[in-house]
């Protein structure tokens, strides 16, 4: 049985339904890196998602696909707001991934209103997407965040093919949203869906997540063959959930939503200043995907981080999960100072 492939919204590509999230990349070499991307193919995956922030991830890929090129659908993403910035960044990506053209070309992490409207304004980066569309070195636009109302925005606004956002057994709060963007001919790409790591049963973690027809594609990160194989299992069986693994997922979710930050972002603003919901994605990165070095550089580099709360309080009553961020902002200060 061939892996499933479902069309990415109005880009009209047929994509695997099951990619490869390059995040982990950064943790391999060369030789390893392209052994993991092959075998993905093999198995029938041709989706792979990776980030000008990713440090080397971009790179690795571009190795790997010498020679290969046309069998895969390459996403990449920059954090680049202003004009200058994102036609620089463009052609960074260009020549790590060592390709003419870039299949999808996403705005990394928008969080605020402001972010959005600076992108959108004269001077801001979508401009320079839209040249690069012109200029035949990305094929289409997309758009990914943590933050729920952007997702809307973004859903709303017409302007992009694709969103990504996390989707997992305990963050479910997009799948309304989800819907709103297949009617709307929008790709929905679903990220994080292991939770950061946080969720052991991968496989059915990833049934999970392709048992909603509104998803187009889900993209774990893998580092390990052994991963490949099982991802790459998980779209050729399409397997039913059984009323046995539904309890347990029910179970994974009771369990890990206690003291699991959703980063729907209810919590802010923080009177300090603290992007609350980041201290915990920086912390997710630092104990479950092995990327101290990396995590710990992007937390001390925050204007402010978990160190600068005052124990207000303020931010809790907001929080629609009843967690105790207090605590949990102390563990991501002891984790990360």
């Amino acid at each position: 049985m061939a892996l499933e492939k479902r069309v990415l919204g109005k880009t009209r590509l047929e994509v695997s339904v099951v990619g490869f999230g390059g995040i982990p990349l950064q943790r391999v070499d060369r030789d390893t890196a392209r052994e993991l991307i092959h075998r993905a193919s093999d198995l029938g995956m041709n989706f792979i998602d990776t980030a000008r922030g990713y440090t080397v991830s971009e790179e690795l890929i571009g190795h790997a696909l010498k020679g290969c090129r046309e069998k895969w659908i390459i996403a990449t993403k920059s954090t680049a707001r202003t004009y200058a910035s994102m036609k620089s960044d463009v052609e960074i990506s260009l020549r790590n991934l060592q390709t003419d053209y870039i299949d999808l070309y996403q705005f990394h992490l928008v969080k605020t209103h402001e972010q959005f409207d600076e992108i959108m304004g004269e001077d801001g980066a979508y401009r320079a997407l839209q040249e690069a569309q012109k200029e035949g070195k990305i094929g289409h636009i997309g758009f990914t965040t943590h933050d729920l109302g952007m997702l809307e925005k973004a859903i709303d606004s017409g302007y992009f093919s694709t969103v990504q956002f996390p989707y997992n057994i305990i963050e479910n709060q997009g799948e309304k949203l989800f819907e709103k963007a297949k009617a709307a001919h929008i790709g929905v790409i679903a990220m994080k869906p292991l939770a950061g790591g946080a969720i052991e049963e991968g496989s059915l973690a990833l049934r999970y997540i392709l048992e909603n027809p509104h998803v187009t594609t889900v993209i774990p990160g893998m580092d390990h063959i052994k991963q490949v194989e099982e991802n790459g299992a998980v779209g050729n069986e399409r397997l039913k959930i059984t009323d046995v693994e539904r309890e347990k997922i029910q179970k994974i979710a009771r369990e890990l939503g206690e003291n699991f930050c959703r980063r729907c972002g209810y919590c802010g603003p923080c009177p300090q200043g603290v992007d609350i919901p980041t201290q915990f994605i920086l912390e997710g990165y630092y104990l479950r995907y092995e990327l101290q070095d990396w995590a710990r550089e992007r937390y001390v580099a925050l204007a402010k981080n978990a160190k600068d709360c005052v124990q207000c309080g303020i931010c809790e009553p907001k929080c629609p999960y009843h967690l105790p961020i207090r605590k949990m902002l102390e563990r991501v200060k002891e984790n990360l100072s």
